[in-house]
């Protein structure tokens, strides 16, 4: 029997919409909300055959608990499945874009880091399955769909997995803060896989080891350090703006 889960949020449906219709079974949604939001939403849906089923607002509530559905849901056939790295690479046309994220445990870092990704043009994001946050509905759901869009991989080993990209001849760049380089002043090739650690705690040992390259992003004001996901998004459109 497959299986079925829940994506709620107007974003994330309408990625799913856009990206794979077929795979939603139906969408409930609270029928107080006659905003334009809703209007288009349920316009797309009708356009792709998809059912749509009038509930309201308490019912919503009791299916995810405590989530900020904003009267939207979506019954999606299938698990959410992770991507495997090698069907990643093997498939692309252009030099490969990753990024790398070390020991981010938060689900809406996470998230937020598959949003910028997305807006990048990232080919794949890749973690480790220990100390690491899973791709849960809270991530999905800030992730604004790109949860569905960026392929996300988990791996058992994040060092031996940043030794195979430089087999691929990917260069391993790491963001710190300690780092001597800045960012704005570094070259790399267009190959590249951008590896980023929690703030506080960085990128643990060994992760740091097999990078090719440590480069800093500049600050010019007391704040020490950022937030991943904005550290992430000044390293991925610079590499993306220099990218031919």
């Amino acid at each position: 029997m497959s299986s079925t889960r829940l994506i709620y949020g107007f974003h994330a449906l309408t990625a799913k919409l856009r990206q794979d219709p077929d795979a939603i079974k139906e969408i409930l949604v609270d029928g107080s909300r006659q905003d334009v939001r809703m209007r288009d939403l349920m316009k797309l849906a009708e356009f792709h055959g998809v059912r749509m089923i009038e509930s309201d607002g308490r019912r919503l509530d009791g299916m995810l608990p405590g989530a900020r559905h904003q009267g939207v849901i979506a019954c999606i056939e299938g698990g959410r499945k992770m991507a495997h790295l090698d069907d990643v690479l093997d498939t692309l046309e252009e030099p490969a874009f990753l990024l790398v994220l070390d020991g981010i445990t938060d689900p809406r870092n996470l998230g937020a880091c598959l949003r910028v990704a997305d807006a990048a043009g990232v080919h794949a994001v890749i973690a480790p399955k220990d100390r690491a946050a899973g791709l849960t509905d809270v991530a999905a759901k800030t992730a604004c769909g790109a949860a569905e869009s960026v392929p996300y991989v988990m791996v058992t080993n994040l060092a031996r997995t940043l030794r195979e990209l430089k087999e691929r001849d990917i260069a391993v760049i790491g963001a710190a803060g300690e780092a001597e380089n800045s960012l704005y002043a570094a070259d790399w090739p267009q190959a590249s896989a951008w590896v980023l650690g929690a703030e506080g705690e960085g990128m643990r040992r060994l992760t740091r080891e097999n990078c090719d390259q440590m480069v800093r992003i500049p600050h010019y004001g007391m704040v020490e350090s950022l937030n991943v996901s904005v550290a992430a998004g000044v390293c991925l459109f610079e590499a993306r703006r220099r990218r031919k």
